[in-house]
Parts: C-alpha cells; structure tokens; sequence
C-alpha cells in the first residue's frame, strides 16, 4: 500500500516507578496475539488524539497539519508527479473508511471512488487547494473548526504571517535595479508571483501556450515566467528571455506548506539574480 502516515506524538516525562509498571503491564500483556508494534500504534494513538485523517495528497495533507491534525495519511505519493494520474488502490480506499475526515479535491478525477469508499462514521471534506494567502488560510482556519484544533490552526497562521513577510522582504531586496519585474505565470502559480511582489502582465495554461499566445506574451517582456512543476510543458516562451522558474504547489512527505513558500522565494531569488 503507498501511503504516508504522518505521526506527531506526545511527549511526556514519566517518574521511574511508572516506567517499570508500565513494563511490567507489558510483559503480563504479551499473552494475546497482537503484534507489539501494533499494540504501540494504539497507546500512541490513544495519547495523541484527535482526529483521523485521511487525504488523497501531501497539498491537502499540508493543509490538514496547518489546521492541527496530527494522525495524517496520505493515498497518493510524493513520488506520483502528477497527482491526479494516480489509481487508488483497493487498499487505498479502505484506509478511507477508517478515517474521521477525509480530504480531497474536486479537480481529482479519483474524488468519486473516494466518496463511494467513505465509511459512515467518516466526514467528507472538499479542499479548496490554492496556495494564495487569503484562500489558503480561510481552509485552514476552516479545518481547524472541524478538527476541533482551531487554536493549533490560529497559532500556525500567525507562525505564518511572520514567514510570509520575511520572505517577502527578501525577494523585494532581489528586484534588478530595485524594479518590481514583469512576470508571466501559469494559472495555478500566480501564488508565487505576489509573493515575489512581482507585475502580473499575463497567465497562461493549464494547456500548453499556443502560438498566437507565444506572440502576445512575449512581447510583454517578462523576467521570470513561472511554470507549475507539477504540469510542466517544457520551454514556456522560447526565445523571450525571460528566465523560466518551476514553482511546486505540493510539500513533501513533511506535509510542511510553509517550506512550498520557502522553496518557491529561493528559486526566485535565484532567478532575480540571473535575469
């Protein structure tokens, strides 16, 4: 089964005697047949609580760790490029029914298998995946609400706010001549062009730029022209210039939003001090 599940336990410090009762509890325990990871698992949920969570991607797994979940799994790898290729697996989808919430996508074309594989116990959740400031913070304060994790997902969002700035400051800091550049961007990475604080001239996709389009974006003279790594159409605007970044909107297995900000300035910055 290729899932990832995302543990955050609890740490406690606990006096000696405790410790040796609870090794004692265990050995008188070892008469049943359950394995001793499993049996782990179970005291491990059972200190962490909370909801369990089960997403079909590491982008709403980041957006469910925001919000405060911390029994995450996630159905499709990291490794599967494009994410709405992928076929859930019949193991899969029983992990959904096991679930408390499950999250998804409406773009996903997997979205109805998921919801006809939902138990009953199990809450549906359409995500709103746009890593926009504004929108993605409406989801996570959203999701919280759900969870019952709403001050974990306050606490992130201001976490956030603090990061978002800096990194802001930085990319300003980058701009050739001290000028804003011009920027064309794919349609779901326009994200990253506000985050540069950079001028929008155009946007193109999620289809591969037509000719008539090549003409007319490239003669806006753009610096940087933003393509999604995840749908990637190879050279942009040939011929223009203009230096091409690849901008991820997934996170990792980390399931870490804030770092898909961090590598996005990174990788801006670095175009800034080529073009």
């Amino acid at each position: 089964m290729a899932r990832i599940r995302v543990r955050i336990p609890t740490r406690r410090t606990l006096p000696a005697v405790l410790a040796l009762s609870a090794a004692a509890a265990l050995v008188s325990g070892c008469a049943n047949d359950e394995p001793a990871g499993q049996a782990q698992e179970k005291e491990t949920g059972t200190e962490k609580g909370g909801p369990r969570v089960v997403v079909t991607t590491t982008w709403e797994g980041a957006f469910a760790k925001a919000a405060g979940a911390k029994d995450i799994e996630v159905i499709v790898p990291q490794s599967v490029h494009h994410a709405p290729d992928y076929d859930p697996k019949p193991s899969d989808l029983a992990a959904v029914a096991a679930a408390d919430f499950v999250l998804y996508a409406p773009f996903e074309p997997y979205a109805e298998k998921i919801k006809e594989a939902a138990g009953s116990k199990a809450e549906l959740v359409e995500v709103g995946l746009d890593n926009d400031p504004v929108r993605m913070k409406a989801e996570v304060t959203r999701l919280g609400e759900k969870f019952g994790t709403a001050d974990a997902a306050t606490a992130w969002k201001k976490d956030f706010d603090t990061e978002y700035a800096a990194l802001g400051k930085q990319l300003k800091a980058a701009w050739p001549g001290g000028s804003s550049p011009n920027v064309v961007s794919q349609v779901f990475t326009t994200w990253a062009a506000r985050l540069a604080g950079a001028g929008l001239v155009g946007t193109y996709g999620p289809e591969p730029v037509t000719p008539a389009q090549l003409g007319e974006l490239s003669a806006k003279k753009p610096a940087l022209v933003l393509e999604n790594a995840h749908m990637s159409t190879g050279p942009v605007l040939p011929g223009s210039g203009a230096e091409q970044v690849a901008i991820a909107n997934y996170p990792g297995d980390d399931l870490d939003l804030l770092r898909v900000y961090r590598d996005a300035a990174g990788a801006l910055k670095k175009a800034l001090g080529t073009s």
